[in-house]
């Protein structure tokens, strides 16, 4: 929500509330290369495989959609350079999005630990052909998940607490949607953690995990449209 005084392309009407709804299409933010000192090369590789190249830069660092990608694409060097896996590397990690991110969450779990003997994290490397780990093998691999969803969240986080900041209100409520948020064990603690760093003294947030945000947002708006044509006459 902005102020009406504050939306430089606003060409409607400044009737009360005087605020409006802004699709921010943070996405693509870092599409000017503002960002680019943050990517790495899978990053940049990523982008340049995609369907998009140079296209939603700030997306493919944070979202679901990729984050087994970049997880997949470091691992796969790590053994490469016979670093983890005693160099083994199966045909399912050479393969392009084989590494899903629901993986990472599987990884991360507060319950994976050494003293389990990483046994989600053996699972999920027995799934993509890859057996006889050792312990170490599994450290290496749950800190690289580790690094892409905490660079997610942090990543993400920034550009919530720059909205709030820009907002300016005392309490804000953020709606969260989307998989990593529902089922990574640490993604929400991550980004309050951030989100609270960056955040400007006296301003307090709070985030809020919704169902379907996209489809209920746009129900919303329709029937906020529907209301305006048969009350209004506009």
């Amino acid at each position: 929500m902005e102020k009406l005084n504050r939306v430089e392309l606003w060409d409607g009407d400044n009737e009360q509330p005087q605020q409006v709804i802004i699709n921010t299409e943070c996405g693509a933010f870092g599409d000017n290369g503002c960002i680019d000192f943050l990517r790495t090369n899978f990053d940049e590789d990523i982008d340049a495989e995609s369907l998009n190249p140079g296209k939603q830069k700030y997306e493919k660092m944070i979202s679901g959609m990729y984050m087994g990608e970049i997880a997949r694409r470091y691992i796969e060097k790590l053994a490469s350079k016979k670093l983890l896996f005693k160099g083994e590397i199966s045909e399912t990690l050479k393969t392009p999005n084989k590494f899903y991110t629901k993986y990472i969450s599987e990884i991360e779990d507060k319950e994976n630990t050494e003293e389990s003997n990483f046994q989600k994290t053996r699972q999920v490397l027995d799934e993509i052909g890859i057996d006889n780990v050792t312990l170490e093998d599994c450290r290496i691999v749950q800190h690289v998940c580790q690094l892409v969803s905490s660079r997610s969240a942090y990543l993400v986080s920034s550009g919530i607490a720059c909205l709030i900041n820009r907002i300016n209100r005392s309490e804000v409520t953020v709606a969260v949607d989307g998989s990593v948020y529902r089922y990574h064990p640490k993604f929400q603690d991550l980004m309050v953690e951030k989100i609270s760093q960056l955040i400007n003294n006296g301003l307090k947030f709070k985030l809020m995990l919704s169902n379907d945000g996209s489809g209920k947002g746009a129900a919303l708006v329709a029937a906020v449209a529907w209301r305006l044509k048969h009350q209004g006459g506009n």
